[in-house]
């Protein structure tokens, strides 16, 4: 029988190696390259309606995001299978989102073209995986370029691991694609269309295809990958494309060529705060794709536009628990557009606080990222209110 470590046994690890990420997209993420002895002193940070995963360094939030999702002390709070990719590719990393999602039920986990971590070995040892009904029974999904030593690493810990191969992000997106849906029975017919050079634009949709079963598939601003057209093709002509970003993102040109494989929809916003407002809000009344998150009683995710990897990390807030969409914020505090989205979504009480619904938020990132003065005004815009307006705790 395989050893499950106690889920407080972990030892997180601190690094301030920086990066950046393929395609010429030189996105700052702060990544423990080497193993490091230091540990996180306060893994957590938490306010009355918001909880911190409190490092910048995404290996070690994603481990964390592991970590406050599948505690691992029982069979129902297992995952079937955990998603490990390389954390210099961001756009492999975000469609490998796709398959946190059941019947894979995991997070994603970081490599680094020197192997596996300490940290995340030591996540996969304490997590067990149980194995994905309806994909063989495998425990790990690596995508993408692995490292030479990561199989030999894997096959230590006694894991059965499947691959999806290839480095091109278009490709892998269709790789993916192909690979769900033959591990959850169905093709979903509608996809995601999103930027493969601009992740600031993107990632609103990796939370979405970590909860739902629709893919992400890639574009540039004017041309439509041969992959992404074949991945089109196999909706026979009925698919429901949504593109996820302005014009001067993905193209009028491209949204008239998509027309060819199905019904195309856009949502846009005119910086990428509003896009992730809108991406929040959106809700297809044809079939039910969107967050439609437009009233009181939810959760979002909040992190900065330059926290690509970080963002993808917490993508499984979306999965599991309280069911988060990706919402951007700035280092010190909420810019405001996200201001007023917060406001529209702030509950009210006619007699007491003790009524609900009741708002939070995730926070990925330590200080120096989002700093204590914006985790306290996102506390405070979560805040139950009365109706009549006045003293928010004027009904106890």
């Amino acid at each position: 029988m395989k050893k499950i470590i106690p889920f407080v046994a972990v030892s997180l690890l601190l690094s301030t190696v920086l990066t950046s990420c393929q395609s010429g997209n030189n996105v700052p993420s702060k990544v423990n390259s080497q193993a490091s002895s230091a540990t996180v002193e306060q893994p957590w940070i938490a306010t009355k309606n918001t909880t911190r995963i409190n490092t910048s360094d995404p290996i070690q939030a994603a481990v964390l995001v592991s970590q406050t999702l599948w505690t691992a002390q029982t069979k129902n709070n297992r995952p079937s299978s955990v998603v490990l990719t390389d954390v210099s590719n961001w756009q492999i990393a975000a469609v490998s989102a796709d398959l946190i999602h059941h019947p894979s039920n995991g997070p994603v986990l970081y490599t680094t073209k020197e192997g596996v971590p300490e940290v995340t070995l030591a996540e996969l040892k304490r997590l067990n995986p149980i194995g994905a009904e309806g994909n063989k029974g495998v425990q790990v999904v690596f995508v993408g370029p692995m490292a030479s030593n990561v199989e030999q690493q894997l096959k230590a810990i006694d894991l059965k691991v499947d691959r999806i191969e290839g480095d091109e992000p278009a490709a892998v997106a269709q790789a993916i694609d192909t690979y769900y849906a033959k591990a959850a029975g169905e093709l979903p017919k509608s996809v995601i269309i999103g930027s493969m050079d601009s992740p600031e634009y993107t990632l609103p949709a990796v939370n979405w295809i970590a909860h739902m079963p629709e893919p992400l598939l890639f574009v540039t601003k004017d041309e439509i990958p041969n992959s992404t057209v074949e991945a089109l093709k196999e909706r026979g002509g009925s698919a429901t494309i949504y593109i996820l970003g302005p014009e001067d993102i993905v193209s009028a040109d491209v949204e008239k060529q998509l027309k060819e494989y199905g019904t195309v929809l856009r949502i846009a916003g005119e910086d990428v705060f509003k896009n992730a407002i809108a991406f929040a809000s959106f809700k297809d009344a044809n079939n039910g794709f969107g967050w439609g998150i437009n009233t009181p009683g939810h959760n979002l995710s909040l992190l900065t536009t330059d926290s690509t990897m970080l963002a993808i990390a917490a993508a499984p807030f979306s999965h599991l628990g309280k069911h988060a969409p990706l919402i951007f914020t700035e280092k010190d505090g909420l810019p405001d557009s996200v201001m007023e989205y917060m406001m529209e979504l702030q509950p009210k009480f006619q007699d007491s606080p003790a009524e609900g619904p009741y708002n939070h938020a995730w926070i990925t990132g330590d200080n120096l990222t989002i700093n204590e003065r914006a985790q306290s005004e996102i506390d405070d815009m979560l805040e139950i209110s009365p109706a009549a307006g006045g003293n928010p705790h004027s009904g106890h």
